[in-house]
C-alpha cells in the first residue's frame, strides 16, 4: 500500500469510525466494515444500513480511487441516507459519487462504481451481484416534481429500478424509473434506459435504449 493510500485512510478514520458506530452494534462496528474517504461528505445519516453477509473489515469502501481523467483531490463524494441501504457483500463506491437514499437501495456482492456516478433512490433501486458502473452515470427512480392530468391525478409516480446480476453500465448513461435490466447485460456508453429488458446476454444502447447485439458475455 502506497503512502497516499495510508494517508487517505488515516485522514478518513474519524468519518469511518462515526459511520460504523452510528449504524452497527459494537461487535460489528469494531470490525470497521465500512471505510470512508476524508473527501466524503456525510450529509445525512438518519437512515439505516444492513450488511447481509459475513462482516469483514473494509468490505464497503466509499469515496476512494483514482480514475485518470478526474482530479481526485477535487472530487468530493456525497452520502445522504434517510432510507435503507442493504449491502449483500462487498461494495466499492468510487470518488466523486453521490448517493441520495430516501427509499431502499440494495447493492449486490462485488458491486463497483468507478467514479462520479449518482444514485437517487426515493422508492427502490436494486443491483444484483457483480455489477460494474462506469463514471458519470445517473440512476434515479423519481422525477422529483409531480405531473398531474386534468383530473388532478399524479401521472408520474416513482417506480422501482432493478438491475440483475453481472451487468456493466458504461459511462455517462442515464437509468430512469421503471427500468429492468436482466443478467449478463452490457449498457453502451451515453445511453438512456427507461424500459424493461428481459433478454439476457445482450448489449443495449442508444436513446431510447434498444437491443443492439445478442449472445454476448463480458468480463471485468
Amino acid at each position: 500500500m502506497d503512502l497516499y493510500k495510508i494517508f487517505s485512510l488515516l485522514l478518513g478514520m474519524p468519518k469511518t469510525l462515526y459511520i460504523n458506530f452510528k449504524y452497527f452494534k459494537i461487535k460489528d462496528a469494531i470490525k470497521l466494515p465500512i471505510i470512508v474517504s476524508h473527501k466524503t461528505y456525510l450529509k445525512n445519516v438518519k437512515g439505516s444500513i444492513k450488511i447481509n453477509s459475513k462482516i469483514k473489515p473494509f468490505m464497503v469502501k466509499i469515496g476512494f480511487g483514482d480514475v485518470a481523467i478526474f482530479d481526485r483531490h477535487k472530487s468530493r463524494t456525497i452520502f445522504s441516507n434517510t432510507g435503507n441501504i442493504i449491502f449483500n457483500g462487498t461494495a466499492y463506491i468510487g470518488h466523486g459519487s453521490k448517493l441520495s437514499v430516501a427509499g431502499c437501495l440494495i447493492l449486490g456482492d462485488n458491486f463497483c462504481i468507478s467514479a462520479q456516478t449518482s444514485i437517487i433512490c426515493n422508492k427502490k433501486v436494486s443491483f444484483g451481484d457483480n455489477c460494474l458502473l462506469s463514471w458519470e452515470n445517473l440512476i434515479m427512480d423519481t422525477d422529483f416534481h409531480k405531473i398531474k392530468n386534468c383530473k388532478n391525478d399524479i401521472i408520474n409516480n416513482d417506480k422501482n429500478i432493478e438491475i440483475s446480476n453481472n451487468v456493466w453500465i458504461g459511462c455517462r448513461c442515464t437509468v430512469l424509473k421503471g427500468t429492468f435490466i436482466n443478467e449478463n447485460t452490457v449498457v453502451a456508453a451515453n445511453s438512456c434506459i427507461a424500459n424493461k429488458f428481459h433478454s439476457k446476454n445482450v448489449i443495449i444502447g442508444s436513446n431510447p435504449a434498444k437491443i443492439i447485439k445478442e449472445n454476448i458475455t463480458w468480463e471485468i
